[in-house]
């Protein structure tokens, strides 16, 4: 005899998929994001910080893929770390930034600069991406080093 979705979910019930789905939380990995964002508070409006970072990642050399200055945030377009490019084939590792600008209070703000490190496969058009934990924060406090100087 064969039972339908129904009894097999009345049989297993609620607590056996919510233990399921904590079970996968446990075991599925973690990002290798920093948990450690780099954030600074600035004394100045955010209109004069928004201008000041986006002419920072200019000068750095950083191009802007997408921001939404209504939201507070930009991110950049990926850079090489050690990139190497050929024709058809492509490896090496990459990193791109997430910059959050909040304001706190009428003369306050705060920066928070998160970056994302990967080794890059392409072969044609196929791109493989592997996560990777950055080294240490100096790209993102080199960042807002530049921000304050540039206030």
């Amino acid at each position: 005899m064969t039972r339908g979705v129904g009894a097999v979910m009345g049989t297993i019930g609620r607590a056996g998929i919510l233990a399921l789905g904590l079970g996968l939380l446990v075991v599925a990995p973690r990002s290798s994001r920093s948990a450690d964002v780099a954030v600074r508070t600035f004394d100045a409006p955010l209109d004069r910080v928004w201008t000041a970072t986006v002419s920072v990642l200019k000068n750095l050399g950083w191009e802007i893929d997408t921001f939404d200055r209504a939201v507070g945030w930009i991110l950049t377009d990926p850079r090489s770390v050690d990139f190497k490019e050929f024709a058809v084939y492509g490896k090496g590792l990459r990193h791109k930034l997430r910059l959050s600008l909040k304001a706190v209070g009428s003369n306050q703000t705060t920066v928070s600069v998160e970056r994302e490190v990967y080794e890059e496969k392409r072969v044609l058009w196929m791109i493989e991406r592997k996560a990777i934990a950055p080294a240490d924060q100096a790209v993102e406090t080199g960042i807002l080093d530049a921000i304050q100087r540039g206030l």
